[in-house]
Formats: structure tokens, sequence, C-alpha cells
């Protein structure tokens, strides 16, 4: 079949390109066929790099890793539409057309006990109004959010800094396997990737793309919080932070950047994201 191929063609061209992602999402996108690419970029050689391509294929999905590519009618809308969108993401479980209405909760792996609470709170009050909570998997306030999800028969979704036969922290391994058989654990990264300094700031450009808007519970200026904050207001996305963070110099500064809202409870998240989303089209 022409999809079964063309995700073939991307991981082939992926394996052995030396070109940055993003710009091979935007050969493919506009060529309309990774094959295409893939043999003006390799000539002869792009037969066999299809065949061992399509083998790799098959043993992730024997596995229950799937593939979407971005010429994928599942690939995910919201994330579709950001410029620095991973050409493929393999996905553990099953994305929902649902979850393109989605909020990232991020925050602290060190969080207080307040910070835990808050994150329980923020979930809960997403899952009820209808949202899909999406964090990154890391101990402390990503914890609390995909449990609190979870707990209140939510869909949440885990965007990884590794692979998905991978688990970091391997602390989270009960809950990643639990958040892929009954919603998504989702990466960008090949299967058996190892998680590195370099890959969660892509993870947190992922986990930005996926959602409407990014919640941040409690951070300090040394949390990749603060990474996804920056990515998030680059994609045209809202950034909530928590009104108790404004006692820190970095908050304080993110507050006054356009894109920014402070809030004080739940109920003005849902407010926030429902208002701006209503105006404006996330394609």
């Amino acid at each position: 079949m022409r999809a079964e191929a063309d995700t073939a063609a991307l991981v082939a061209l992926l394996r052995v390109g030396k070109r940055p992602r993003a710009v091979y999402a935007d050969r493919v996108e506009e060529a309309n066929s990774p094959i295409a690419v893939l043999e003006a970029e390799h000539g002869l050689l792009a037969h066999q790099l299809l065949e061992s391509a399509s083998a790799e294929i098959a043993a992730w999905r024997a596995r229950g890793i799937s593939v979407l590519t971005v010429l994928d009618p599942e690939y995910p809308s919201n994330l579709r539409a950001v410029h620095d969108r991973p050409p493929l993401v393999f996905v553990a479980g099953r994305l929902d057309p649902c979850d393109s209405r989605a909020v990232a909760v991020i925050g602290s792996r060190r969080p207080s006990a307040g910070g835990v609470a808050s994150a329980g709170e923020v979930a809960v009050h997403l899952v009820q109004s209808g949202y899909t909570v999406i964090s990154g998997l890391a101990a402390g306030i990503d914890t609390a959010a995909h449990m609190a999800a979870l707990e209140s028969g939510g869909r949440t979704i885990a965007v990884i800094g590794s692979g998905l036969d991978r688990c970091y922290p391997p602390a989270n391994a009960a809950l990643q396997r639990r958040i892929g058989t009954e919603c998504a654990v989702v990466s960008q990264f090949w299967p058996e990737a190892s998680p590195s300094r370099r890959s969660f700031p892509e993870r947190n450009a992922t986990m930005s793309g996926l959602a409407l808007a990014t919640v941040i519970i409690e951070a300090t200026h040394t949390s990749g919080a603060r990474t996804q904050a920056r990515l998030a207001l680059g994609h045209g996305r809202p950034v909530l932070l928590a009104a108790s963070l404004l006692e820190q110099a970095w908050a304080r500064e993110l507050a006054a950047r356009p894109g920014t809202h402070v809030v004080r409870s739940p109920g003005e998240i849902s407010e926030i994201v429902g208002r701006l989303n209503s105006t404006t089209l996330v394609a």
C-alpha cells in the first residue's frame, strides 16, 4: 500500500539522512511523497533502504508501537501546525481525535506537597472540562498530573524524551505502561533511543505542539518548564502560570510577555483556553 511505503521511505530518509529532521518534514510535505525524496537523495540505494525500513516497522508493530508520519491523516493536527513538528512520531497506545482538545500540565521534578496537590486539581478540572491532559512523564508535577487524569477517568498523553522501549525515570515504568495501555505514550525518537540532554528540549517542543496551551504549576529558574514556555510562545500557544510562581524573577519576566496569563484557580485555566481557542483556529 502507498501509505505503508511512504512510512518506510520516511523512516529510511531519517535513518540515513544528514539534514535536520524539520527539513525532511518540509520536503516530504512539499513533494507529498517520501519515496520521491528518498529516490532523489539516494538513487539506486532507495530500494534496499526501503526494505530495511519496512522490516523495522514490522518489528515495531509487533511490539505494539505504531508510526505516524506528517503525511498521515492521523498525525495530530495541533502538532502539524507548528514549524518544528517532527516528521514522524511513535505511539504506544492510541491517539484519539478528542486529543486535539489537550492542555499540557508541567512543572518541577521536586515539587512541594502543595504543588503536587495543585497539579492534581488542575488535571481533574481539565478532564471534567473535556480536555486531554498532556505531560512529560517526569517525576513530580508530571507524574501527579498523569495520575490524577487517569484516576478521574480522563485521557492523558505522555510525551517522553527517549524511545518507547525505554523509560525515564525508571520509577515511572509502570505508569508508562498504564498510559500506553489506556491512552497514549508519544515519542519522536527511535524506539531504542536513550534519553539525552538534547532530547528533552526537543520533547518539550513536541509537547507544546500537541497542546492548545501549557500550564506551569511549580518550577524554578533551571526547570525545563521554562524551555517549554519559550517554545509554546514561539508556537503561538498560550502559557498559563500559577500565581504562586510570581515570587520568582523569571516568572515575573515571563508573565510580562504577550501570550502569558497568570492564573489563580483551575477554573481560570479552562476559561482562558476556551476563550482563546474559540477565536483562534489551531489547524
